[in-house]
C-alpha cells in the first residue's frame, strides 16, 4: 500500500509535531503580525492533523492537497469532530484562490516534492498572490549540509492508543549534479486487529542554503524575515548558512 493512499495513517507518524507545530502558527502571527486570529492556508495538508488543530484553535482555515483521498479524509476528520474549514483539490505547484490570507504555511518537507526550479518558482509566487500585503509565509524543510550523508536512513515509533507506528526515511539515490534525492518512506502499524505495512518511493529537490538564496532573489514579491529551526522556539533564529539542516523559513510578502 502506498503511504499517501492512507492519509490517517500517515499523519499518525507525524502527530507528535502538530501541537508544537500549532504553537509555532500562533506564536509567528503574534510576533510579526500582532495578531491573535487570522485567516490561515495551508498548503499540502494530508489527512489534514494541522487543519483539524488550527481550526479547533479558532483560525478561519483553508487547505488543500493535490490528492483527492487526502482531501477527502481532511473533511472528514473535521465533521467528526464538527469543526468548520474550506478544504480543497489543487497543486501546490501552480494555484489560484478566490481570496487573500494572513497567513500560509507549509512544513515537514512537502515543499520539496516541486522538483524542478521553475515548479518552486510558480509555487512561491502562487502562495504570494495568496497573500495579503504584509501577510507571512511559513516554509519549513531540510537543507543540505555540505558534509551531510548522501544515503541516510531515520526511523523512529510513536505510539498512539493501541496502535504503534514505526516510521522509516530511507535514501535510495542521491545526485547532487540533478539536485535529486530518491527517498522511500515506509510506515509499519501494529494494532490489535493486525499489522499494516505501507511504502511510497518520492522524488525530492535537494537544496543548500545559497540555492535557496538563489530561488528566493527570483521572486521578489517575498522578504526573508528570519530563519529557525524544527524545535520551532522563537527565541532562538538562526543564520542562513551551510551550517543550518532543519529549517523554518518566515517570509513575507512585500
Amino acid at each position: 500500500m502506498d503511504c499517501y493512499d492512507s492519509p490517517a495513517l500517515w499523519d499518525l507518524a507525524f502527530s507528535d509535531e502538530t501541537k508544537p507545530e500549532a504553537d509555532f502558527l500562533q506564536q509567528v502571527l503574534a510576533h510579526y503580525l500582532k495578531r491573535t486570529t487570522a485567516s490561515v492556508l495551508e498548503i499540502g495538508c494530508g489527512g489534514g492533523r494541522q487543519v483539524v488543530e488550527m481550526a479547533r484553535r479558532g483560525f478561519d482555515v483553508t487547505a488543500f492537497d493535490l490528492s483527492s483521498v487526502c482531501v477527502a479524509e481532511t473533511r472528514r476528520q473535521l465533521k467528526r469532530r464538527k469543526l468548520a474549514a474550506t478544504v480543497l483539490q489543487a497543486d501546490m505547484a501552480d494555484f489560484q484562490l478566490p481570496q487573500q490570507f494572513d497567513l500560509a504555511h507549509c512544513l515537514v518537507n512537502t515543499f520539496r516534492h516541486l522538483i524542478t526550479e521553475d515548479a518552486a518558482r510558480l509555487h512561491l509566487q502562487s502562495v504570494a498572490r495568496s497573500l495579503r500585503p504584509g501577510g507571512l509565509y511559513v516554509l519549513g524543510f531540510h537543507l543540505l549540509p555540505p558534509d551531510a550523508l548522501e544515503l541516510d536512513c531515520e526511523r523512529w515509533t510513536i505510539l498512539h492508543g493501541k496502535r504503534r507506528v514505526t516510521t522509516t526515511v530511507r535514501v535510495l539515490d542521491f545526485s547532487r549534479k540533478t539536485r535529486l534525492e530518491t527517498v522511500r518512506f515506509s510506515l509499519k502499524v501494529t494494532a490489535p486487529a493486525g499489522v499494516v505495512r505501507l511504502s511510497s518511493d518520492h522524488q525530492l529537490r535537494i537544496y543548500r542554503a545559497h540555492q535557496f538564496r538563489t530561488l528566493l532573489r527570483t521572486v521578489p514579491e517575498f522578504q526573508l524575515l528570519d530563519v529557525y529551526d524544527f524545535c520551532y522556539e522563537l527565541s532562538e533564529s538562526f543564520p542562513l548558512n551551510d551550517q543550518l539542516g532543519d529549517a523554518v523559513f518566515i517570509l513575507q510578502k512585500q
